[in-house]
């Protein structure tokens, strides 16, 4: 039988609706009996006391806002009676003990990968196609255009028969409009293609920042080799992009394939000699092939966007728990969106192993929120409409329930955004909170699949990283089946364990990491790439 509600830490003073509450209706929570005297939707919070004005809100053991109205016992909070607060940050001020979970039985666990002469492994086999700046956008989507149509023999889509169907009846054209497709010229690997409106006209410090994240994406495991365009002209020089590749990795040993349009003449002499030599190498990453591989070779990232207020309690606990389980195997968890940590930050220092890395955290934090305060908002602002509207009305309730995603584990490592993982165990990656902003990132940092929880809805993909969505709640996962892979909204609904639901996660996991499941993002062919740029044009 399903609970009606959950009071999540013993210390909190507000508990969560699991079910639409009526007036009047007495509800037991936590060994306390509580009369609800507001209309309260599934999702959001009600007050397990009264509450004068200023008076903490305590949610997850950990301050996510104080009263500005009398709040009575059992009335609902909303972002009228309630606003966002968080505790002052302080240095370490206790040590860190953890406790592994059990992995024994996961220890001889494998996924099938590619191997990559560097000693890295992905869950996919990637050439991947882009510009070091926008000016080469076009040649891109012409070698896109090209290379879809010849080589990847792309599926002709049903809203192309759809709307060949309708000019066929205009005109009475009675054609065959099965589509004439046959298979892929090779079978082994996937050929990708980004574009972006970066590499000039800014700052230069957003051209070196675009050359790390595009270096990162060369040395991501998942990538077998890549083709690279330059204008010739542009702040992102060749020497840049290359100098970032060889700081990231000097002993990368993948083709990379760059052509320099200022040099070559005229755009078809170029074209022709992309696409000669591009194939050339196609071919051969089409031989490598995948072999078993340890799991604790995969580089998971954790994320989350279009949150509500069942994430924190559902998806992200069990992302929470898959990272502690890969950490505990000697795999690694990169935990990203640094205003989603605002508020839990001295529960992320006190995890830290090492003190340079909690002063790089604060530091980092401070300096993101600063540049947020000089642009005339602040991380209080970072709930969006539909956070809001499910339940999330402070950043910091959001925040405590978004760093579930991160789990128990100990922090090894804080990256800086275009930085890459080093160290096996559970990083930070510093990103902003946008969903695509944040996954081009991970990606770019070295995960080779990531774990995206939603409880409203989104279909953000990603071209080299498999984006496994993960939906809080039973509805979403319903509804928006083309979408979302997995539910864990049977933990709201009683129908399953915490540990049951994890166990679900990580074999469909191991099933995309081995190429034998495609995510919902993949079969939509939704290849999102959005570099941030933090800086103006000039």
């Amino acid at each position: 039988m399903q609970n009606k509600t959950l009071k999540i830490n013993s210390s909190d003073n507000v508990a969560v609706a699991l079910v639409d509450l009526e007036p009047g209706e007495l509800i037991l929570t936590d060994n306390t009996e509580v009369k609800i005297i507001s209309k309260v939707k599934a999702k959001h919070k009600f007050a397990l006391q009264s509450f004068a004005v200023g008076e903490k809100i305590i949610m997850y053991d950990v301050l996510v806002g104080k009263a500005t109205k009398t709040i009575k016992k059992g009335e609902i909070l909303t972002t009228d009676n309630v606003k966002h607060e968080s505790e002052s940050i302080k240095p370490k001020t206790t040590d860190f003990e953890w406790t592994p979970p059990k992995v024994d039985h996961l220890k001889n666990k494998t996924f099938s990968g590619y191997h990559r002469e560097d000693g890295q492994v992905g869950t996919d086999n990637v050439w991947l196609f882009f510009p070091l700046v926008f000016c080469e956008n076009r040649n891109i989507e012409i070698l896109k255009e090209i290379f879809e149509k010849e080589l990847l023999k792309q599926h002709t889509s049903t809203h192309q028969l759809l709307l060949r169907s309708l000019v066929n009846n205009e005109f009475g054209d009675n054609k065959e409009l099965e589509s004439q497709d046959k298979d892929a010229v090779f079978g082994n690997i996937k050929v990708k293609f980004i574009t972006h409106e970066g590499g000039c006209g800014a700052i230069r410090q957003d051209a070196e920042s675009l050359a790390k994240l595009l270096a990162g994406y060369v040395n991501n495991p998942n990538v077998a080799g890549a083709t690279v365009l330059s204008l010739g002209c542009q702040n992102l020089q060749i020497d840049m992009f290359n100098n970032a590749l060889q700081k990231i990795n000097p002993n990368l040993k993948k083709p990379v394939l760059i052509y320099e349009q200022q040099k070559l003449e005229t755009i078809e002499l170029m074209l022709q000699m992309v696409i000669k030599d591009s194939f050339v190498e196609i071919k051969k990453a089409n031989n490598i092939q995948r072999k078993p591989t340890p799991i604790s070779e995969l580089k998971i990232g954790l994320e989350c966007g279009g949150s509500d207020g069942f994430s924190g309690i559902s998806a992200n606990p069990v992302l929470g728990q898959v990272s502690d389980i890969l950490v505990a195997l000697g795999g690694t968890a990169v935990l990203a969106e640094f205003p989603e940590l605002c508020g839990v930050e001295q529960e992320i220092i006190n995890r830290c192993v090492r003190d340079a890395d909690a002063e790089k955290f604060l530091h980092l934090m401070h300096e993101f929120e600063t540049s947020v305060i000089n642009a005339g908002s602040s991380f209080d602002m970072n709930p969006s409409p539909g956070n809001i509207k499910d339940g999330l009305i402070t950043d910091a309730m959001k925040s405590a329930g978004a760093a579930k995603k991160g789990g128990t584990s100990p922090v090894v490592s804080v990256l800086d955004y275009g930085e890459c993982i080093e160290k096996p165990g559970l990083n930070l990656l510093c990103t902003p909170g946008n969903d695509v902003e944040s996954t081009t990132a991970l990606a770019g940092s070295g995960t080779n699949l990531i774990l995206f929880t939603t409880g409203l809805g989104t279909p953000t993909g990603n071209p080299i990283a498999p984006i496994i969505k993960v939906a809080s709640n039973s509805k979403l996962a319903n509804t928006m089946t083309d979408i979302i892979d997995f539910d864990t909204g049977k933990i709201i609904s009683g129908e399953k364990s915490m540990e049951e639901i994890t166990e679900e996660l990580l074999n469909l996991i191991i099933e995309v990491a081995s190429g034998n499941t495609e995510t919902k993002s993949m079969t939509l062919g939704q290849d999102d790439f959005i570099p941030w740029r933090k800086g103006v044009s000039l």
